[in-house]
């Protein structure tokens, strides 16, 4: 189990950037993959970014080219970079920890991201 603690959200005009961090409880280096999710009002939560040990990513088609996924080992903490944002990427969105490749997930609390004029 890892405690989570996202930070960053908020309001945002369309075309702007926001940084957002996760907090982790352990250290990160040990776990298989840190990654964010979002979800809006009635749909499945949905990958945004995946970063697995090894430094490999994978991003959602939707944000390629606009978001970054990057990890700082000695704070325990992950980021994601939110560039060029648009309306659609309004979301709520979360952290997750996978400490092995075939589960274990633990979840932040989410942070509201509205991209909006």
């Amino acid at each position: 189990q890892v405690q989570l603690v996202e930070s960053g959200g908020g309001l945002v005009q369309p075309g702007g950037s926001l940084r957002l961090s996760c907090a982790a409880s352990r250290n990160i280096a040990s776990i298989y993959a840190m990654g964010w999710y979002r979800q809006t009002p009635g749909k499945q939560r949905e990958l945004v970014a995946r970063i697995t040990r090894g430094d490999i990513t994978n991003y959602a088609d939707s944000v390629k080219g606009r978001f970054t996924i990057s990890t700082d080992n000695a704070k325990n903490t992950q980021y994601l970079q939110m560039n060029s944002l648009k309306p659609e990427d309004t979301a709520v969105y979360y952290c997750n920890a996978r400490l092995y490749w075939y589960g274990g997930d633990s979840w932040g609390q989410g942070t509201q991201v509205t991209v909006s004029s």
